[in-house]
């Protein structure tokens, strides 16, 4: 009985939010904003509707981490290798320049602030670690919500994929540096790369074999039956997997990403056409509940409660991804809209960044409890600000790209 009150929960829950959306897109705003502040509004620290009971649940985890992968499909059915090999370096380049200017720019000044606070360096690093990962669902959904086109979006949906590899590898190599100095329990470099590479690895395998699977189906309907069951079978192997690590941080978005980038360059277009004007609708649903899952955790008192830190961290990040997106697409010759616009679109990224929060406070709680505060509190309090902020600057980006709506006009 109290699962079914759990799921009742959790559906008025979607309902609300994509009402929400709805009265938000009149406002000529992207519907996300409305599922961010719904999110909020009915989570633990507020109403309670979806209850941190409802977040924490087996069948509530399951359930999203399968919707982040079907998520993932968005990105990877665009990275066909083809249409990729004339814009793949600048791709590759602008986003290391992006992901690396923003963990210099944010490290550089809080070490400085840190140098006078007598706080040590490498908290500045973690912060800057955890700064230069990007969350695609929020920027993504606006492309899909707004039905953006152009050199903006098509150098975005790829990079979201290696952005989230880059965040990931640098936040893990960092924590591992410091979490080898000041922890009892280190982590070894071989964990670090099986972490961040792991995801990818098991979507390709079960991409290429899917791929074979559906060279044979014939039709439409069993070539959409194959795929969601193989989804299915990824998505059960990252859960087991993730299950046996000390901290659960498989990147589900990434298996999905990997698993349909694969299949999607072994098969017709015709085929791949047919099967995404079918999952296009089902992929705008299952971002409902991720942007849900992402905005209920975060406590709105910390708003009132934001410190110096939190502005800094906000600002100086904001700066590290526009400057190093700028600088990136100039050194690759993109179009100027490209350079001018592109950082307003990497700006969101709650999820990451309160994932990342979670793991740096495992590995300080204990040798440095004081230094586990600062990072909690500067970056729970920043994912709110940021996010509502940064929601509203990725949709002026593609506006002043000129952007908006080109998808539906095509």
């Amino acid at each position: 009985m109290e699962i079914l009150i759990e799921i009742l929960r959790l559906l008025v829950s979607v309902f609300i939010a994509y009402i929400a959306g709805k009265l938000i897109a009149k406002l000529n705003l992207p519907s996300i904003l409305g599922w961010l502040i719904t999110g909020i509004v009915i989570g633990p620290y507020a109403l309670d509707l979806l209850s941190q009971s409802v977040l924490d649940s087996f069948w509530f985890t399951s359930i999203e981490h399968l919707l982040e992968c079907i998520f993932g499909l968005m990105i990877g059915t665009e990275l066909i290798w083809k249409d990729m090999k004339k814009a793949g370096s600048q791709i590759v380049v602008t986003t290391i320049t992006e992901s690396l200017g923003t963990f210099v720019i944010v490290t550089a000044v809080f070490g400085i602030i840190f140098h006078f606070a007598g706080i040590p360096f490498y908290l500045a690093a973690i912060i800057g670690g955890i700064a230069l990962a990007t969350a695609p669902a929020p920027s993504l959904s606006v492309v899909t919500n707004l039905k953006t086109d152009g050199p903006v979006t098509r150098t975005l949906i790829p990079m979201a994929a290696l952005d989230d590899l880059v965040g990931a590898l640098v936040f893990f190599l960092v924590i591992a540096v410091v979490s080898a100095h000041i922890s009892t329990s280190g982590l070894p470099v071989y964990a670090v790369f099986l972490l961040v590479f792991s995801p990818v690895v098991l979507g390709i395998i079960t991409g290429y074999v899917t791929g074979l699977i559906l060279r044979r189906m014939k039709s439409n309907k069993s070539t959409i039956i194959a795929m969601l069951a193989m989804l299915f079978v990824s998505a059960l192997i990252g859960f087991i997997v993730n299950n046996q690590l000390p901290a659960p941080v498989i990147n589900f978005m990434l298996i999905g990403m990997s698993f349909s980038t694969v299949f999607a360059n072994m098969i017709s277009k015709e085929q791949l056409d047919a099967m995404m004007k079918v999952m296009n609708p089902v992929i705008g649903f299952a971002m409902i509940p991720v942007i849900l899952n992402l905005a209920a955790p975060l406590d709105y008192h910390l708003i009132f409660g934001a410190g110096l830190y939190t502005v800094v961290y906000i600002i100086s990040r904001a700066i590290g991804k526009y400057i190093g997106a700028y600088s990136g697409a100039a050194m690759m010759h993109c179009p100027e809209t490209v350079r001018k616009y592109l950082g307003f679109t990497l700006l969101p990224h709650s999820g990451v960044s309160l994932v990342f929060t979670g793991i740096t406070v495992s590995v300080l709680e204990v040798p440095a409890p004081e230094n586990a505060a600062i990072i909690q509190g500067t970056i729970a309090a920043a994912a709110i600000i940021n996010e509502i902020i940064a929601v509203y600057m990725a949709k002026k980006g593609f506006e002043w790209a000129g952007e908006l709506g080109k998808a539906a006009a095509e």
